[in-house]
């Protein structure tokens, strides 16, 4: 019976240790979740952001609208799409983590590098290409 007894506590503690291990595991499979959900949720505001910047413009000077609009779509649509990649990226590691198979994938960092490349490269693009008698319609008040 004691000998019973000890080889539970050992066992105890064999899975708490092992179950420590998993749980960080799992808990900084979420941190990086979060942090993914917060850089969609920012790619979408911005997107926001691009399109409603011609609120500045009076409204006595009627502009055409431009290729804005389709910018700020682009960040929305890759601020949307990110958040349903973490999120199915969350559980794929999560399965991985409890079956102790997880190995790192290079494509979703390289895939999002693609992504903020190229938002980056039509924000460049937008703001210099702009022409300058545009800018000069805007009011401060």
């Amino acid at each position: 019976m004691k000998m019973e007894t000890e080889k539970l506590e050992v066992n105890k503690l064999e899975k708490k240790k092992y179950r420590s291990d998993r749980v960080r595991d799992h808990l900084a499979n979420e941190r990086t979740y979060l942090a993914w959900m917060r850089s969609g949720i920012a790619l979408m505001g911005f997107g926001v952001l691009i399109v409603r910047l011609r609120i500045i413009q009076p409204p006595i000077a009627p502009q055409p609208p431009g290729n804005g609009w389709k910018l700020g779509l682009a960040f929305a649509l890759v601020g949307v799409l990110s958040v349903l990649l973490s999120t199915q990226h969350y559980f794929a590691v999560r399965r991985d983590i409890d079956a102790d198979t997880y190995q790192p994938p290079d494509r979703w960092i390289i895939l999002a590098s693609l992504a903020v490349l190229l938002l980056g490269g039509g924000v460049l693009y937008y703001v210099f290409t702009v022409p300058l008698d545009y800018l000069n319609t805007y009011i401060l008040e």
